[in-house]
């Protein structure tokens, strides 16, 4: 393709009129048309302003060879990656309705997982003060059906939801290419929707906050064991729903950050995943067997749960550091 070519066919993925790219570069609207019809060439200046524009490389507007318009990763500059697969207007829309569905299914078995031993630890608090006749046997048991119960439903939850996304998981972990209309389509559907976003991660991040609240006060009035892990209990149920409404309009943001290929969903950040999934895998299967062989040697499973945020922060620490590394070998 020609320079005037790419830059209509970078214009129309973008979901931009003339008018509106010319508003960009600070140029009339007869230029633009000018520079589409080969009726004149852009200035050095408004090349290199049309490369951030489309996020490509100068070296594809000019080139005529040069086909691949999107970033240029160190796989394709290598000639190793296939060719890029172009999502239509149709998948799109399929993608964002399949991501809006799984989000209330994920944060509610999110939210079952957090609470999981909150009626045990209210329990084994009632048993250990002698509260409402509840012995230690009677409180392990029915905390124990408890946990297993909802982390057994939630985990059912993951993966049939799991499954029935497999097939656009693509989106998520390859780099692709928009046809015409999309990337506009997909920017003001998350405009719109950025107001809630917002405020669903704002009251998610205030209710975690709070959760302690209670446990703080009890502590400080020197409150009995039950009271105490009554608090507990609320405490993780307070998180639970801070935790679901985070992970409700964070799945539909990542929807149209997936779709345009920003944020987390972005082409380096892609890269670093795939380099970081064997250790993903391994780390958490590392967590859940330690979890579980302290709960079962030491049966505190009121206690143990303690693993999973630990665990996670950790997770969090690590995984900065090897994306570091990674971002490093890569510019190296």
């Amino acid at each position: 393709m020609i320079l005037a070519e790419k830059i209509t066919e970078e214009r129309k993925k973008n979901g931009w009129s003339q008018e509106e790219l010319a508003d960009k570069l600070g140029v009339s609207r007869q230029a633009v048309s000018k520079w589409e019809s080969a009726g004149s060439i852009p200035e050095l200046q408004k090349i290199i302003q049309l490369s951030e524009l489309f996020n490509v490389s100068t070296d594809y507007l000019l080139k005529d060879e040069m086909e691949h318009s999107s970033f240029l990763s160190s796989e394709v500059e290598t000639g190793d990656a296939p060719p890029l697969k172009r999502v239509s207007m149709e998948e799109a829309n399929s993608f964002l309705d399949m991501k809006r569905k799984s989000a209330p299914v994920i944060a509610n078995a999110t939210f079952m997982c957090i609470i999981s031993p909150a009626l045990l630890i209210l329990l084994a608090g009632m048993a250990d003060s002698g509260v409402g006749h509840v012995t230690e046997r009677l409180a392990a048991g029915v905390g124990l059906v408890a946990l297993f119960g909802l982390i057994a439903a939630a985990v059912f939850m993951f993966i049939t939801c799991g499954m029935r996304e497999s097939h656009m998981e693509h989106l998520e972990r390859d780099t692709f290419e928009t046809e015409y209309g999309v990337s506009g389509m997909v920017k003001e559907k998350r405009r719109i929707y950025e107001g809630t976003y917002t405020r669903g991660i704002a009251i998610g991040v205030v209710l975690c906050i709070l959760a302690a609240v209670p446990l703080i006060l009890a502590a400080i009035a020197e409150a009995p064991e039950y009271i105490v892990c009554a608090f507990v209990s609320l405490l993780l149920f307070l998180i639970a729903i801070g935790v679901n409404i985070i992970i409700r309009v964070s799945m539909i943001k990542g929807s149209y950050d997936t779709l345009l290929q920003e944020g987390e969903f972005s082409r380096e950040e892609k890269y670093a995943k795939r380099k970081l999934d064997a250790f993903s895998g391994a780390y958490w299967c590392l967590a859940t067997a330690i979890y579980l062989g302290w709960s079962f040697w030491t049966m505190r499973w009121n206690f143990t749960w303690i693993v999973w945020p630990v665990a996670g922060v950790l997770f969090a620490a690590i995984s900065t550091i090897l994306r570091a590394v990674i971002g490093t070998e890569k510019n190296a």
